[in-house]
């Protein structure tokens, strides 16, 4: 799997993410076609240049019809007309359609009353719609980004003077990793930060993957202190079959007893941990307690943090971010002489699926070591036939 990972160290804009995939290899061919058939009356160029040493690639949009007010449904309709590959013209839809509910929350309106400014411009059609064909150009299936850097002051907008993030920059960031650093301008676009959350899979480290290229994309200001580019990482994912950045959240209790805590890892487990474990500790004084982990996706932090503190008598836990490597895995069925049985296999070995086992052990009136023990002999019978 193909795999395209953007570092926003200095932010992300429409035309830093252009740029920084063409800088790694998208087709500028692929890409030149696909805009012309928007017909928008523009010229398109990428110029090379350099941002603090570091060599970029810099979007250009050259004119076209800067239409001061476009609505959702005519900018839609501009790209569903255009000559662009199927995914790539779902994904600029759905960009848009993310970038006008944002409008629409931002400033108290219908959806369908959403005046496109700055973002339905020439230049930020193109730009978005740029980045959805240079991904299918490059192969990419998954998207996946670092926190955000969204700057810091305020920007000159067709609304007047806003802070920085603007508020739809903001209303499309939820839920997002952000933070602001170097200097006072703003570093993440509308544009920018429409594109990341619709098309971004996950934020946060690098997943595992043999990298194949690199690019940057430059924005238009060269600040004294920090690069003012856009990297992207190219690569196929590594051995790992799932390669993912987790939470984790613990607790040390002493005094629950060991029905409150089976029963709050049951609450953990509906509510979408990962993983739940209660392990023997000793505590200061010698006391006897036990550390509850709970592992999970970033996004279920707060709802899990919840239930821990409902469910059990801490008044405190720690949080902290892992990575999580786990082995592709694939099933396969065996018939054995009580029932069908799942094998979970992978390239450290293979295991029946203890649901089902389980089921067929209680349906048969069984012993469960005894279904488990046919499944194996069958899967491994016949892995010695082929």
């Amino acid at each position: 799997m193909k795999i395209c990972y953007f570092d926003a160290f200095s932010g992300i804009s429409g035309d830093m993410t252009v740029g920084a995939l063409l800088d790694a290899g998208a087709s500028w061919e692929a890409l030149i076609s696909a805009l012309q058939s928007l017909n928008l009356g523009a010229s398109y160029e990428v110029e090379k240049t350099k941002r603090k040493g570091i060599a970029a690639s810099k979007f250009h949009v050259r004119g076209g019809e800067q239409k001061a007010h476009r609505h959702l449904t005519h900018i839609e309709e501009i790209i569903r007309q255009a000559e662009l590959p199927v995914r790539a013209k779902e994904n600029a839809i759905a960009v848009f359609r993310r970038l006008g509910e944002a409008e629409s929350q931002s400033h108290n309106v219908p959806l369908d009353r959403v005046h496109f400014h700055e973002v339905g411009a020439v230049d930020s059609i193109s730009d978005i719609v740029g980045a959805c064909v240079a991904l299918e150009s490059l192969g990419i299936e998954e998207v996946y980004a670092s926190r955000i850097n969204v700057g810091s002051g305020t920007v000159q907008t067709e609304h007047g003077v806003l802070p920085v993030p603007a508020p739809a920059t903001a209303e499309l960031l939820k839920e997002t990793p952000i933070y602001s650093a170097g200097p006072e301008t703003e570093l993440t676009t509308p544009t920018g930060a429409a594109l990341i959350v619709t098309l971004a899979k996950e934020f946060g480290r690098l997943p595992a993957i043999r990298m194949t290229a690199q690019g940057f994309g430059a924005g238009d200001k060269d600040f004294p202190l920090q690069a003012n580019v856009l990297r992207v990482l190219v690569g196929e994912r590594s051995g790992a079959g799932e390669t993912a950045t987790v939470a984790v959240i613990e607790a040390n209790i002493d005094d629950s007893t060991p029905q409150v805590l089976g029963y709050a890892m049951d609450r953990l487990l509906d509510a979408g941990a990962l993983d739940v474990t209660l392990t023997p500790i000793f505590m200061k004084k010698s006391r006897p307690a036990t550390q509850v982990t709970v592992l999970a996706n970033p996004a279920d932090v707060d709802t899990l943090a919840r239930v821990v503190f409902a469910e059990t008598s801490t008044l405190g836990v720690r949080i902290f971010e892992a990575q999580r490597r786990v082995e592709e895995r694939r099933f396969e069925e065996v018939e054995t002489e009580f029932g069908r049985v799942r094998m979970k296999i992978s390239s450290a070995g293979y295991a029946p699926e203890y649901e089902d086992c389980r089921a067929l052990a209680e349906a048969k009136g069984i012993a469960l070591k005894e279904v488990l023990a046919a499944a194996n002999s069958v899967y491994w019978n016949n892995s010695r036939v082929r």
